[in-house]
């Protein structure tokens, strides 16, 4: 009878080490599913910081651009101002 407890004892070892096995082989499994969620999240998020410079580059030209056309409307506002006053302030000729 002591020989059967010891057979049933090492079955029961057996199949918890298969258990176990299986357990690690499921443990990996969702280790690399979650490396591979995170490498997907990380490129994602590289591509929306990318994503974001573009558009902040592109910003930056158009207001770069809108400043040059309202300092050149300034400059012509200025030069027909100045005409203005020496036309109405310069002596005139009889």
């Amino acid at each position: 009878m002591q020989k059967s407890g010891y057979f049933a004892l090492a079955l029961a070892v057996l199949a918890m080490a298969g258990c176990s096995e299986r357990t690690q082989e499921s443990a990996a499994e969702t280790a690399d599913s979650a490396g591979a969620d995170a490498n997907k999240a990380a490129a994602q998020a590289s591509s929306a910081v990318d994503n974001a410079a573009t558009a902040v580059g592109n910003a930056a030209e158009r207001a770069a651009a809108a400043a040059d056309r309202a300092g050149d409307k300034i400059e012509q506002g200025a030069e027909n101002a100045r005409k203005r006053v020496h036309e109405e302030t310069a002596p005139r000729k009889n």
